[in-house]
């Protein structure tokens, strides 16, 4: 676990929590790098060798975390062009970069194509028409791969479900022999691979092992018509625990095994998306107690962290562990919220939790994913700032951006 007791307060990489909301205040994002590479490690040792581990960048886009895994061998996945960007200046080679997406500009499209990325992961038939005409207009081939809806559905939440009928992502699988017809006519582009990405915080492994099934019987329709197909890009979703005393979502061990059983002697390069799992257990969110306020059925536990921080539980509903950084010992019921105007400004309800009081410190736990990337300055607060830890050292790698710097950058019209 990358957050223990140590000597009595809740610490990471040698480094404890208290010492680092003194230093940089709260609330704050915390993240072990060791953690990270731990878990970067463990899913490439999993996967057959010589596998492309493209990071997820959208789960935690922040440089130092991207660099972080850039030297532990990851690649990346960009769904932008600034999460591009983000990936080339922490060091990503551009060719272990894929670009994902359903709306890719013109611009993003050039910007991949200028930068010489390994594959763009076309997601429909006039998507392919733009890249094509990018690539003619710039004088290169683009490698594109077509990401396929498998109609899969993968059992998690509906807003992060990616792989059924009725979602926006990728192409039907009813039209991909169309597809790659059109992708082998258009002047610019070379097929070489298929994708698919069914969900994140997948539980379960039968709903990845329907849909990689499906995915190679059309990998030997389409070579069995001529198609070359080099790539099959198998995306992430892996699940991470939330819930303590929860069943665990099956181990990294289990999903390899799986992917040896369905890929051996898959002559494809296989591509990896993982996000949520190499980051998500590796960061928590310190804020500071405000006050405990009792109110008429409830008491409130109200926190110096808000919905613009951490934006999980009022977007999903989802669960993330509350734990006093310090415990005193004993144990109290109430509702976790946060200062914003909003009554789903709530952390969590009724829970069972260390007992704090005001000016204690408490702890968001697995809140390394869809943390901070998804942070805003909703009622004008200030933008949370990330620190990284690694082996008893640390360092601030997002700044508190504060009301005053961000007003800086609006003005009022002259009529007024």
């Amino acid at each position: 676990m990358p957050f223990t007791l140590e000597s009595g307060a809740l610490a990471t990489d040698g480094v404890q929590l208290a010492d680092l909301a003194r230093a940089v205040g709260t609330p704050v994002y915390v993240y072990s790098a060791s953690a990270m590479e731990a878990r970067l490690t463990a899913f490439r040792a999993a996967v057959p060798a010589g596998s492309l581990v493209a990071y997820a960048v959208k789960a935690n886009p922040n440089i130092g975390v991207i660099a972080t895994l850039a030297k532990a061998g990851a690649g990346a996945d960009v769904v932008s062009r600034g999460e591009l960007l983000r990936a080339t200046t922490a060091g990503v080679a551009p060719d272990r970069i894929v670009f994902s997406g359903v709306g890719k500009t013109l611009a993003e499209i050039e910007a991949a194509l200028s930068a010489g990325i390994f594959q763009l992961n076309a997601e429909s038939e006039p998507e392919l028409a733009m890249i094509s005409d990018v690539a003619m207009r710039l004088g290169v081939t683009a490698p594109v791969a077509l990401r396929i809806n498998p109609e899969v559905v993968a059992g998690t939440h509906d807003k992060i479900s990616t792989g059924r009928r009725e979602d926006k992502f990728g192409i039907p699988i009813t039209r991909a022999g169309h597809a790659a017809s059109l992708a082998a006519a258009l002047p610019g582009l070379r097929l070489q691979g298929l994708a698919l990405h069914i969900g994140s915080q997948l539980t379960t492994l039968p709903p990845f092992e329907t849909a990689y099934r499906t995915l190679l019987t059309l990998a030997a329709n389409l070579r069995a018509a001529g198609h070359t197909i080099a790539t099959l890009d198998l995306g992430g979703g892996m699940g991470v625990p939330y819930v303590p005393g929860e069943p665990p979502p099956p181990a990294i061990e289990d999903y390899g095994a799986l992917i040896h059983r369905l890929f051996a002697g898959e002559p494809a390069q296989l591509i990896f998306e993982p996000g949520r799992f190499i980051v998500a257990e590796a960061g928590a969110l310190v804020a500071e107690v405000i006050l405990v306020k009792d109110g008429a059925d409830r008491r409130f536990v109200v926190i110096d962290a808000a919905m613009n921080d951490l934006m999980r539980p009022t977007l999903y509903g989802a669960f993330h562990h509350i734990r006093a950084v310090r415990p005193h010992g004993g144990t109290m019921v109430a509702d976790i919220v946060g200062p914003a105007c909003e009554t789903g400004d709530t952390f969590g309800r009724e829970r069972d939790m260390d007992a704090v009081e005001a000016g204690d410190l408490v702890a968001i736990m697995t809140a390394g994913a869809y943390g901070a990337t998804m942070a805003s300055t909703y009622n004008s607060r200030a933008l949370v700032p990330e620190v990284l830890v690694n082996d008893g050292r640390w360092a601030v790698v997002a700044e508190r951006v504060p009301p005053e710097r961000m007003i800086a950058l609006e003005r009022a019209p002259d009529w007024l």
